[in-house]
């Protein structure tokens, strides 16, 4: 969007709410809950794919503090554990260490997370407090594959609720005949390539890291 001219901001709640119809329902607002129950708690234990919201104080991005965060997370179904219905455990899986999330959270414990289920138009959130921990009793329910998470995430939930099919629906996510071809996309390595200045190789960098992720190094 072109900042050459100046556009009209809403800042106020009253003319957002004239603008999107009103507030919800009483219907709508019944489904939002403070913890899971046997049957909200099958949406997060049929959900392979998690989308983890974090923040943190400061200045945006600079020097990389401040700011917002959204990171996937994803795992056999189930992996997100419901230990009672306020609490959940999700496990933390090796990733590219920048750990937005993590060091997030030691700042801010404020965590929001978005499950998915694959062919599933509805998805389940749940926003909450999250801390971090190593207690190798907690972790001894993630093992995968004979390995062992370091790190964990226990979230005590403070919301929680099925979100409406519209957005799923509207996209049409799961209908195969709309997926797109990877090919059609650049490569991780194309990204790091257009990114640097030093005739970085990416077709080197896209082989062994497949070949890696076919041997399912680094994933455990």
């Amino acid at each position: 969007m072109s900042t050459a001219r100046a556009i009209h901001r809403i800042t106020d709640e009253d003319e957002l709410r004239e603008l999107i119809g009103g507030g919800p329902t009483d219907l709508v607002m019944s489904k939002i809950a403070d913890h899971v129950n046997d049957v909200t708690r099958r949406f997060i234990e049929a959900s392979p794919y998690v989308c983890v919201a974090t923040a943190r104080p400061g200045t945006p991005f600079g020097a990389r503090g401040g700011g917002l965060d959204v990171s996937p997370r994803g795992d056999p179904p189930g992996f997100v554990r419901v230990l009672d219905e306020r609490t959940l455990f999700l496990p933390e899986r090796p990733g590219n260490r920048i750990a937005d999330t993590l060091t997030n959270l030691l700042h801010d414990d404020r965590i929001a997370l978005l499950f998915l289920i694959p062919g599933v138009v509805d998805t389940f959130r749940v926003q909450g407090r999250a801390v971090i921990t190593d207690d190798p009793e907690l972790l001894a329910g993630s093992e995968v594959e004979g390995k062992l998470p370091r790190l964990g995430l226990v979230i005590t939930i403070q919301e929680a609720y099925t979100q409406c099919p519209k957005a799923s629906i509207r996209s049409s996510l799961w209908d195969p005949s709309g997926f797109v071809d990877r090919a059609s996309l650049p490569s991780g390595g194309e990204v790091l390539r257009s990114l640097r200045s030093d005739g970085f190789d990416a077709e080197t960098y896209d082989r062994e890291r497949a070949g890696r992720y076919a041997r399912g190094e680094g994933l455990y």
